[in-house]
């Protein structure tokens, strides 16, 4: 999705503070619990992400990390209908129901994603379309949806170096589709990307739809 959220970063923010702690108030360690342990819908990161990437962008760019998990779990909640958002703001419920039959399993929580190892590969039914060595064009058109080009990558030319099958598709994952597509590694100069005389590349892991035979 084009906005600020974009996943190539956005010049003038400052630097990261690669030192800061994990959480800084102990609400937030709270809200991750509860995102962790209550469902929101397609059970999918990339659908959780775009939830957030639908956020206005003012409130994306001034509200701190923990805030922006609350406020996408708000919005996932009301359109599963579990409450209104009059609810949400006189602090209310319109009805009661009993409370639940036992509390957040933090522990167990842990537990289940320490142990966890997604695999996210697929089976494909069609052949990849593109081989290392090829030469390929990222698409340069707007975005409405999730997405994991970049923009500073769209509308240059690299080599594929390498083919990993298939693996699920971010785009159709954000909108509770199940579905794979081939995924490559692309190598682009940083002259093609920055017009820059530095010897250097980048290399990208794009998916199929992403490209287009230079």
């Amino acid at each position: 999705m084009d906005g600020p959220h974009d996943l190539g970063g956005k010049d003038g923010f400052g630097a990261i503070d690669i030192d800061a702690p994990p959480f800084r108030e102990d609400w937030e360690r709270r809200q991750w619990a509860l995102s962790k342990n209550v469902p929101s819908g397609p059970n999918t990161i990339d659908f959780w992400r775009h939830g957030i990437e639908n956020m206005d962008h003012a409130a994306y760019l001034t509200q701190p990390y923990f805030i922006k998990w609350c406020l996408n779990e708000i919005a996932h909640r009301i359109d599963q209908g579990m409450f209104t958002m009059d609810e949400i703001l006189t602090g209310i419920p319109e009805s009661r129901t009993d409370p639940p039959a036992s509390p957040l399993d933090m522990e167990g929580t842990l537990a289940r994603l320490r142990a966890n190892n997604v695999d996210f590969r697929t089976q494909m039914a069609t052949p990849p379309a593109f081989s290392p060595g090829d030469r390929v064009r990222t698409l340069n058109t707007p975005v409405s949806g999730h997405t994991r080009l970049p923009s500073y990558a769209r509308g240059h030319e690299g080599t594929v170096i390498a083919h990993h099958g298939g693996h699920l598709y971010a785009d159709a994952g954000a909108q509770g589709e199940h579905r794979g597509e081939h995924l490559y590694t692309v190598e682009f100069t940083a002259a093609e990307l920055w017009g820059s005389d530095d010897p250097d590349s980048n290399c990208l892991d794009l998916w199929e739809p992403y490209l287009v035979r230079a």
